[in-house]
């Protein structure tokens, strides 16, 4: 029987070329496997990285922003301090500026005081009592103004209506008295404010004569035509009467 010189691998050597192989194979996998494990690694490091740069810069722009609350907090305090403190030391402030809201404390400003009605640059107040016009003077006087006085049309008009909506067969007092009648004083008929009456505003009912010696006063009496609402009284009757003031700016 003869021998077999070719290249045949006898079992025991087939067997040590496996295993050899598979260690190979074993080792080549653990190295991809620790390669994968540590890009694993690095990925996890930048994301906890990124994560605490920006869970710092939150923490940054909340302290900023914390601040910028507690500043604006102290000074709306301050302001209303100052706030507080102006309505106490002019409390006629709260004419103008009177409380609209009770439970904030928040005021509405506005051009003329409470009970006042505005028109043009004036404002207007339609009174509930009765006095004599020199009485009446004194009385819108120390509200700050005095006796109506009418210098236009659009404020003859606004008067008149506005007497219509109030009163109930009332006449108010307007700011025209005569200067003595008969030629005695300075005589013709003036305003409150001691200007003469202009010729081209007059809303008479019936003009009156200059020749009359009795004092006389301007009433407004809402009928039914405003070009002919203006009447003559005794100064010493007892109407209701119409104050005026300038309104206040608000700038």
């Amino acid at each position: 029987m003869g021998m077999n010189n070719g290249s045949a691998l006898l079992p025991e050597e087939q067997e040590t070329s496996m295993d050899k192989s598979c260690v190979t194979q074993h080792r080549q996998l653990a190295h991809y496997f620790s390669l994968l494990c540590f890009l694993l690694v690095i990925v996890a490091l930048l994301l906890t990285f990124c994560l605490l740069q920006i869970t710092l810069l939150f923490q940054t722009q909340l302290t900023l922003q914390e601040t910028k609350v507690r500043d604006l907090t102290d000074k709306l305090e301050k302001l209303n301090q100052s706030h507080r403190h102006l309505f106490d030391q002019y409390p006629a402030l709260n004419q103008y500026c009177p409380v609209s809201n009770t439970s904030t404390g928040e005021r509405a400003c506005r051009p003329c005081p409470a009970g006042w009605t505005p028109q043009g640059q004036k404002c207007f107040l339609f009174s509930e009592d009765r006095a004599d016009w020199i009485s009446s003077q004194y009385r819108c006087m120390t509200l700050g103004g005095a006796v109506a006085t009418v210098r236009t049309e659009e404020e003859q008009v606004f008067l008149w209506r506005k007497a219509q909506s109030l009163s109930q067969g009332d006449s108010y007092w307007l700011g025209l008295r005569n200067g003595g009648g008969g030629g005695g004083g300075d005589g013709g008929w003036r305003w409150s404010d001691g200007s003469l009456l202009e010729k081209g505003t007059q809303f008479w009912a019936h003009v009156p004569d200059d020749t009359d010696s009795r004092e006389l006063c301007g009433r407004l009496t809402p009928g039914g035509n405003y070009k002919m609402g203006w009447f003559i009284s005794r100064c010493s009757s007892r109407l209701k009467r119409i104050c005026e003031r300038r309104q206040a700016s608000l700038q």
